[in-house]
């Protein structure tokens, strides 16, 4: 395989990956807003023109699953593939643009481009045989050591480890602890936030040991088997992280994705991984000669009570029940705004209607009936910019980000001067809650617009400024469904249905005319 930089000169594309989920139980939260985040992200640079590819996808291999399938009365395949189709459900209520769902139990898919890069570093003279003695926790199926426990237990499954001797593979994982240093001081490797890349800077001064990356098989044969080595099995975090690459072909004859879409722009990855991603991961890469990741994006947990949801303390929300009682775009929508991508967040049900009731009903769904029933009844759909001048608004607005107050100027120039501007730059910092915050920033404008001006009154005395006073309200109502497509895209689609452009001034790109419709039924009913 030709192993190279990606050509950035000629190819416009833009490759994301959420961490593959563990097979083990149904999906939780967690899962639901990892995949929502990359979601959005992937629909984001589609609209601005760039090849997208976006991963997701199951751990299906270790331990914790071997255990969990005997407790089931089932073998581990059976016992992941009923797992697996409840993920693969819950992607498809979510509305999730994914390229490929990759299944580390995939022998046609995965295991040629696991064992290929074993070759690799086995060949790089980077893994070597030796006898391991130390603690190791089920459920995080990881390695640890004893100034990682909190009271004698796993500080994430409050479980204690088990003591386990055995002989395995290790990989030379100090002999590249120079290396990883420079690629994360230099930001060839960036982590976002910040806060995440000094926790791994601090992580890497305390020095780097050699890790094991094999089991011995144990009582059944479950994960991919060392190349040429009976009774051994890569470790189940080895493997896994090489899922990144195998999706794209790599290790199989035909690699045109990987050579398209390698290095990955973004991972996207939860903070409890963060080390396996930003640590093991680009050591494995050194030693196989592959470019390393551009970003890694590190999101926090999603609580319940202050506690984080996990399968393993029995705390979890069923994201898959949650749609079908609230819809997906009203959980995508609060994921999106309510959860931050860099810090913990807390989710409650009684807190999800409060915000759906004040943003979606009455927000957003609101500001949608009311112009469009205005445009129809006024003016029986058709909506002309009538004046030469689109209406400045009328009282001065203090907009997020903003100094001071902005005031005379038109609906159109609001949006292309600050609103968008700002969006587009939360979108590229991967502050997608504060994007969100500045689409509805852009609703309590057109909001205020509306009560300024009350062409609801203005039209019996006004009949041609009134007409354009609903212009730029359906302009923006457009702008706002634009910016709302990677985050909510049925709803984005249907205000696009009920607003249409139908006719552009030359020269420009605002459209003379709008045609318009009402809804059938409220965007979003009160709940």
């Amino acid at each position: 395989m030709k192993e190279k930089e990606k050509n950035t000169d000629t190819k416009n594309t833009f490759y994301i990956t959420t961490a593959i989920a563990y097979a083990n139980a149904a999906p939780h939260m967690g899962y639901a807003y990892e995949v929502v985040l990359a979601d959005i992200l992937a629909r984001y640079h589609r609209l601005r023109g760039e090849e997208v590819f976006l991963l997701t996808g199951t751990d299906e291999h270790g331990e914790k699953i071997i255990r969990s399938a005997k407790k089931a009365g089932m073998g581990p395949q059976a016992f992941v593939d009923g797992n697996v189709e409840k993920f693969t459900s819950l992607v498809e209520k979510l509305n999730i643009s994914h390229s490929d769902f990759i299944r580390t139990s995939d022998k046609k898919k995965h295991w040629p481009g696991a064992q290929m890069l074993w070759t690799k570093l086995l060949a790089a003279g980077d893994i070597y045989k030796d006898t391991y003695k130390g603690l190791y926790c089920v459920g995080c199926e990881a390695f640890i050591t004893e100034k990682d426990l909190i009271d004698g237990k796993c500080p994430n499954h409050n479980t204690p480890p088990e003591t386990i001797e055995e002989e395995n593979y290790f990989f030379r994982l100090s002999k590249y602890a120079d290396r990883i240093r420079q690629s994360i001081e230099r930001d060839e490797v960036e982590i976002i936030p910040m806060a995440r890349k000094n926790e791994i800077l601090s992580f890497l001064d305390e020095g780097l040991q050699d890790i094991s990356i094999s089991r011995p098989e144990g009582e059944v044969l479950w994960g991919v088997p060392v190349p040429n080595e009976p009774g051994q099995m890569m470790y189940v975090w080895f493997e896994a992280l090489i899922n990144y690459i195998s999706a794209l072909g790599y290790g199989k004859k035909d690699h045109k994705l990987f050579d398209t879409f390698w290095p990955a722009d973004v991972h996207i990855i939860g903070k409890d991984i963060l080390r396996f991603h930003a640590v093991i991961w680009p050591a494995m890469l050194f030693s196989a000669g592959l470019p390393l990741p551009k970003r890694i994006v590190v999101h926090g947990f999603i609580t319940s009570e202050g506690k984080k949801m996990s399968k393993s303390l029995g705390n979890v929300i069923d994201p898959a029940a949650f749609i079908d009682k609230h819809g997906a775009e009203a959980l995508r929508y609060y994921l999106a705004r309510e959860v931050s991508p860099f810090e913990d967040s807390d989710f409650t049900e009684e807190r999800f209607v409060e915000v759906y009731n004040a943003h979606l009903a009455n927000g957003l769904g609101n500001l949608v009936s009311r112009v469009t029933t205005m445009a129809v009844k006024y003016f029986d759909g058709s909506v002309s910019r009538a004046l030469a001048n689109d209406v400045p608004t009328q009282k001065g607005y203090m907009l997020f980000g903003e100094s001071e107050k902005i005031e005379g100027f038109s609906i159109p120039y609001i949006f292309s001067s600050h609103i968008r501007p700002r969006y587009d730059e939360c979108m590229e910092t991967f502050s997608v809650h504060h994007a969100m915050d500045m689409i509805w920033e852009a609703i309590g404008v057109l909001d205020r617009y509306i009560a300024d001006y009350e062409p609801f009154k203005l039209i019996k005395t006004d009949k041609e400024k009134t007409e354009n006073i609903i212009w730029g309200a359906l302009f923006g109502i457009v702008q706002v469904a634009q910016m709302l497509a990677p985050h909510m895209p049925e709803t984005s689609e249907k205000i696009a249905s009920l607003v249409t452009a139908a006719e552009a001034e030359a020269g420009s790109d605002e459209p003379s005319v709008f045609k318009v419709e009402t809804p059938k039924s409220p965007l979003f009913a009160r709940k």
